[in-house]
């Protein structure tokens, strides 16, 4: 697997800035939107089903469990910069991952954070 399928995070042109931190040096939050998040569900593929747990007895990484996991990440994120886009934020504070298992069905990844507009200080 290459860095493209097993990364994420935004790219250098994104109009909604994302960050783990309560502030972003340079910067000030002129105003609070509020909480906004990105949710996803995925059901877990037959076959990588069966991959990981042939895997699971030899141990090493499961690949395509990866992939799928950084994939529903990445969507999740996608959907909660479009959220704060939408409710007028051009920044998202605080920003973090949930990750849970959806009735023993698949897997549940919430993106997560508080919704600001940032100018420059």
């Amino acid at each position: 697997m290459g860095i493209d399928e097993y990364g994420g995070g935004q790219g250098p042109q994104s109009d909604v800035l994302v960050v783990t931190t309560n502030d972003v040096p340079g910067y000030r939050v002129q105003q609070v939107i509020g909480e906004v998040f990105g949710l996803t569900v995925r059901s877990r593929h037959l076959g990588s089903q069966i991959g990981a747990g042939l895997k699971s007895m030899i141990g090493g990484e499961l690949k395509g469990l990866t992939k799928t996991l950084v994939q529903t990440r990445n969507q999740a994120m996608e959907r909660l910069v479009e959220q704060a886009r939408a409710r007028g934020g051009n920044g998202v504070l605080m920003f973090r991952f949930d990750v849970t298992e959806a009735a023993d069905v698949g897997t549940e990844v919430c993106a997560y954070g508080t919704a600001v507009v940032l100018v420059k200080a």
